[in-house]
């Protein structure tokens, strides 16, 4: 072997991501403590249209925003906090605004597919894989009522399934592997039993 040649491998280990600013963590903390977590029943319960577009709702998709944002999520489902109105959130970039869509349809999926890593905020803990289209087109309104034709793809086409999937009161482990849900599910009862 030649003495330039390196013989010692060095292993990096990989680190958890570094820990959150103490004001972002307690942020996060309140916020999660409004998001319904599993074993709520609502988080089975199917949404209802929304049929009045007032300032009620305006606040209401406002605060699932401020809710989202705090929570550090990329989406939220009325649901989630306990609403039955068929009105989801998302932001698949840090500064972009939030997307609202009410009374959401997915007119249109790919045939495409593709198996990627969820979570969510109403499972604490839980990243399973979830096999979903690559494309979506949705038809919805925004909070004022205006129609919205949205076509997704990648991470914007994933979180508007994982929130529409919600408002129909379908969840991730619904939509894993037998082998992985069982292990989310011990991961789940573990957690209920440590708090």
């Amino acid at each position: 072997m030649a003495e330039d040649q390196v013989t010692d491998f060095e292993v990096e280990e990989v680190d958890s991501p570094p820990p959150l600013d103490p004001e972002v963590a307690e942020r996060r903390r309140v916020a999660l403590q409004q998001v319904r977590q599993y074993g709520d029943p609502v988080l089975r319960t199917k949404a209802r249209p929304v049929e009045v577009f007032d300032d009620e709702l305006r606040a209401e998709v406002a605060r699932m925003g401020g809710l989202m944002h705090d929570s550090l999520g990329i989406g939220l489902a009325a649901t989630q906090v306990g609403v039955l109105h068929r009105v989801l959130v998302y932001r698949v970039e840090p500064d972009a605004p939030v997307n609202a869509l009410v009374n959401p349809v997915i007119e249109f999926s790919s045939d495409d597919e593709e198996w990627a890593e969820e979570g969510c905020l109403s499972l604490p803990s839980v990243h399973v894989e979830v096999e979903r289209p690559m494309f979506v087109r949705v038809r919805a309104q925004d909070e004022q009522g205006n129609e919205v034709l949205i076509e997704a793809s990648g991470l914007e086409a994933r979180v508007i399934q994982h929130e529409v999937d919600h408002l129909d009161g379908v969840l991730i482990l619904d939509r894993t592997p037998k082998d992985q849900r069982k292990e989310a599910m011990r991961a789940l009862r573990e957690a209920l039993d440590a708090a």
